[in-house]
């Protein structure tokens, strides 16, 4: 087990570029098998997630071969389209095999995915999905089998617009026959990026961003050189560091557009943020000002992998803020670890009402999933003392040696390898 420690009351000062998008890099790397040849990623971070989605690859035959932050894989020598149990079991994200491999193979096997404990995120929809198209489905003892010869094009409306869903689906449909239509569709970037990608390797992909998406399927596709797109979460995440240590730092390859509600509610609590291009300028110098709501929801609203690290730097605003969390019902864990730092937090529900404390204390915290992880990170480098923070794995997961990132602007954290 690994751990980190935190002497807080450092301001962050500095410039540091953000690493490519992890939610993106993953259903890029999975479309890679649907190629006849090797692909070429840029800019894909070095985190546990990724080396799980290598391992993965690998162990259905692929040539994965990493050189910096640049990832190829060649899919030609697959001999297996049975994922291993026990990498399924390590990551949510593995479940986007499912689509490229049956359309790509016809047929897949795989069981339950694991990930992060943040509430129920089942994989109906994909599964719906992909039986609309002509697959036929077995489901027991925890494993799903699909098969079909050929999918075929198909009008699917999604019950809530389901990230993992919107790209297994563009997936398996950029081999199906005919039209796909993917109705209610989600509207992240990172959609955007894997239609990109897609769209290079000889898709026909037209709407990806939009609230319906259509897949005109082609009979193969080829393969392409793709450089992921920045990872707006540790963009927002550094920005609250930041914020809530007063400093001044500077992101390099950021995209604000995707940050645009996350911005509005960061200047709002009083948080200077200067965008020119590709890069962003944040200081803070006064204590903030308490924010009346922020309502997680699907893109462009609030992100629900930002409500943690938010709610941290709402502990120490002047006033009463309010959280509402609408997309994971188990996402608000790292309140009991903020509450063992001083923090001011009742929950109704899924709402958080937060009443600002002018200082953390530390304090040995436990991280429960990646995000919470990371709040507790950022309360730590505003607490006074020392904060330990347990279960440095789950961080690892989304962030890539936020040590270095963090000491790099001054903050004093350790990594403790036991």
């Amino acid at each position: 087990m690994e751990r980190f420690a935190i002497e807080g009351g450092q301001p962050l000062t500095g410039s540091v570029r953000v690493h490519g998008a992890k939610n993106a890099a993953l259903p890029i790397l999975a479309a890679s098998v649907l190629a006849k040849g090797e692909s070429v990623i840029h800019d894909v971070p070095d985190l546990q997630d990724i080396q799980v989605m290598e391992s993965i690859l690998r162990s259905l035959g692929a040539r994965v071969t990493r050189q910096g932050p640049s990832i190829s894989v060649d899919p030609t020598p697959i001999h297996s389209t049975e994922v291993p149990d026990e990498l399924m079991r390590q990551m949510r994200s593995s479940i986007f095999l499912m689509g490229p491999l049956l359309a790509r193979f016809g047929s897949v096997r795989v069981s339950k995915p694991g990930g992060c404990t943040i509430g129920t995120r089942p994989i109906d929809l994909h599964l719906k999905g992909l039986k609309a198209m002509g697959s036929q489905i077995d489901e027991s003892h925890g494993f799903i089998f699909c098969r079909a010869n050929r999918l075929k094009g198909a009008s699917i409306y999604l019950d809530i617009p389901s990230v993992g869903a919107t790209e297994n689906l563009l997936m398996a449909a950029s081999l199906a026959d005919g039209t796909t239509m993917i109705g209610n569709a989600a509207r992240e970037p990172e959609i955007v990026d894997l239609a990109n990608f897609l769209n290079k390797m000889g898709a026909k992909i037209k709407g990806a961003g939009e609230a319906t998406i259509y897949v005109e399927g082609v009979p193969e596709l080829m393969p392409a050189e793709h450089t992921v797109i920045p990872d707006r979460i540790v963009t927002g995440t550094l920005l609250v560091a930041a914020a809530i240590t007063k400093g001044r730092i500077r992101l390099e390859n950021v995209n604000a557009d995707h940050l645009g509600v996350v911005m509005t509610k960061l200047r709002e609590t009083g948080v200077e943020i200067e965008v020119e291009r590709d890069i962003m300028t944040v200081k803070s110098s006064n204590r903030l000002t308490a924010i009346d709501r922020i309502q997680t929801s699907y893109y462009p609203g609030f992100p629900t992998d930002l409500q943690a690290p938010f709610m941290s730097l709402l502990t120490i605003a002047n006033g009463t803020s309010v959280i509402s969390e609408t997309v994971f019902e188990e996402r608000l864990k790292h309140v009991s670890e903020l509450r063992r730092m001083g923090a001011r937090i009742k929950v109704d529900l899924r709402t958080a009402f937060i009443e600002g404390v002018p200082e953390l204390t530390a304090a040995n915290v436990e991280a429960t999933d990646l995000r919470a992880g990371a709040a507790l990170v950022l309360a730590g480098l505003a607490a006074n003392g020392t904060t330990i923070v347990e279960n440095a794995h789950h961080i690892d997961r989304g962030y890539e040696r936020i040590e270095q990132v963090l000491g790099s602007l001054g903050a004093r954290i350790t990594r403790i390898r036991d």
